[in-house]
C-alpha cells in the first residue's frame, strides 16, 4: 500500500531553498537528521503528459485565488516569472533563492483533494449540513 509521496528538488543552494520553504512559505518540517529538513507539503496529484522524452518532472503548487497568493508572497520578497493562462489554469513561476524555480497555479480542473479553508476545517456550511445528516 502506497503511504504518501516523496518530492525532491534538485538546487545549488538547499539552504536558501530551505530557508524559502520553511519561512516565506511557513512549510512544516522535520529535520531527518543533521539538519536535512524535509517538508510537508499540502495535498497533491500526479499528472503524465505527453513529450519526447522520459524522466522529466516539474513541481507545482496549487492555489484557489493566484492573484492574491502572488500579492501575499510579493510582500515577502518572492519574485515571479511572466503568468500565463493555460486550458488547464492560470500558472507562473515562483524564484527560489538557489537560482530555481517552482511551479504555482491556480487549476480550472477538477481537482484529486479536499479544498479547505484558511482554517483548514472545510466551510462552515458543509460543516453544518453533514452534522444535519448526522442528527
Amino acid at each position: 500500500m502506497l503511504t504518501g509521496s516523496h518530492v525532491v528538488i534538485y538546487t545549488k543552494d538547499a539552504e536558501s531553498d530551505r530557508a524559502f520553504f520553511r519561512d516565506v512559505l511557513g512549510l512544516r518540517s522535520v529535520d531527518a537528521g543533521h539538519g536535512w529538513l524535509i517538508f510537508a507539503l499540502p495535498a497533491a496529484e500526479a499528472a503524465f503528459h505527453p513529450f519526447e522524452e522520459n524522466n522529466k518532472h516539474e513541481m507545482y503548487f496549487i492555489c484557489d485565488d493566484l492573484g492574491a497568493l502572488m500579492a501575499s508572497l510579493a510582500k515577502k520578497g518572492v519574485r515571479f516569472g511572466g503568468i500565463a493562462e493555460e486550458q488547464w489554469g492560470t500558472r507562473t513561476r515562483m524564484l527560489l533563492p538557489g537560482g530555481g524555480e517552482v511551479g504555482l497555479y491556480q487549476p480550472k480542473h477538477p481537482v484529486t483533494f479536499k479544498r479547505v479553508t484558511k482554517a483548514g476545517k472545510g466551510s462552515a456550511r458543509k460543516k453544518a449540513k453533514r452534522s444535519r445528516r448526522r442528527a
